[in-house]
């Protein structure tokens, strides 16, 4: 028995495949890219272990992603492979296009073949688990419900907008081919490992080298935030026991401002390590213009995961955020070797207003 995880070097794949080998011996395939995002450093930990087989490749490539099928027959497909920033899908929209909709296609297509020659017995235990966002649903206004799985679509972005339409794929082989899909939609992720172009690792980042912390607009867009952990261990748990062809919404149950955010991280790290000034980081928050189209609001309702599956967050966003500011600093090693080159020149393009 063996599981394929496709994005398995990035941010939240890396998270999910070592939490996986923590507590199961069950082995991973591991299908990554490595473009910018995706990085084997996260997985330095898993050298010479045997349950782990790191494959670079692209799940657009329909050759190689049907051969690993044939291979190693998984019993199930974890698929987190996607281009994920709404900021470089304003600036770069095909990369997001191509990564998102034509390579889920491809996947799908390569899972629909394996699945037509597996055994019934062996078809029956066979789950593909697609991992998306919370974005495919809009924007909600401050006193706006937040999203359940009936909520409709409204992607506002490319990024989502590829999103939502890799989804609809999903959707769309369970009903005509019968593959036995789960479809979760998380809120904003934060945790160890995170490329330092999202607000929480890039602001912690900055902070600690002085320069700017951006907050876009003024500060005040509101999102969930989900320790990526608590994320991995719903995912665990909606492969494990999800209904085929349902959506879990996966959420933290901690709506917060960016402003706020932001503000929560230089308390801490005012706390954990003080500028040498004895100023508060807060001095460095600069606002900077707003990025077209920005949605104003997500909040996700993950009451049917918890009813149905019985999964909550362990972690508080304050148990979260402070677990976070700690690894960052306690790894700066790290944050040094992906903080080179061309995301420096990514960061000064973006901010530069």
């Amino acid at each position: 028995m063996a599981i394929l995880v496709t994005g398995g070097a990035g941010f939240i794949g890396s998270n999910f495949v070592l939490d996986w080998l923590q507590q199961s011996d069950e082995p991973v395939i591991n299908l990554d890219a490595l473009t910018y995002a995706g990085n084997l450093e996260n997985l330095a930990s898993l050298e010479g272990d045997g349950r782990h087989l790191f494959v670079k490749g692209d799940i657009g490539d329909f050759d190689l992603t049907a051969h690993l099928l044939a291979v190693h027959q998984p019993r199930a497909i974890v698929n987190f492979a996607a281009e994920s920033h709404v900021d470089r899908s304003i600036h770069g929209p095909e990369d997001f296009i191509q990564a998102n909709i034509v390579g889920t296609f491809r996947l799908l297509e390569a899972t629909r073949m394996y699945q037509s020659e597996l055994a019934e017995s062996v078809k029956a235990q066979f789950r593909f688990l697609h991992v998306s966002t919370d974005e495919v649903y809009g924007s909600l206004t401050q006193d706006d419900p937040a999203f359940t799985e009936t909520n409709r679509y409204a992607p506002n972005s490319p990024y989502s907008a590829s999103k939502a339409a890799s989804d609809h794929l999903v959707r769309a082989y369970h009903h005509t081919y019968g593959i036995p899909v789960l479809t979760t939609n998380c809120s904003n992720n934060y945790g160890p490992w995170q490329f330092p172009e999202k607000l929480i690792p890039l602001c912690i980042h900055n902070a600690l080298t002085g320069k700017p912390l951006p907050l876009y607009g003024d500060g005040q867009q509101i999102r969930d935030w989900l320790y990526v952990k608590d994320h991995c261990s719903a995912i665990r748990q909606v492969l494990a026991a999800g209904t085929h062809g349902d959506i879990y919404n996966i959420g933290g149950w901690n709506e917060k401002s960016n402003l706020e955010v932001v503000h929560t991280l230089c308390a801490i790290l005012d706390e954990l390590s003080p500028r040498t000034d004895g100023r508060s980081y807060k001095k460095q928050i600069v606002f900077v213009q707003d990025r077209p189209g920005h949605d104003r609001r997500y909040a996700i309702d993950a009451t049917k995961i918890e009813h149905e599956l019985g999964w909550r967050p362990a972690e508080t966003f304050e148990s979260g955020i402070r677990k976070t500011v700690q690894w960052y600093l306690d790894n700066q090693t790290w944050v040094q070797n992906v903080t080179s080159g061309t995301y420096r020149h990514w960061v000064d393009k973006q901010y530069k207003k």
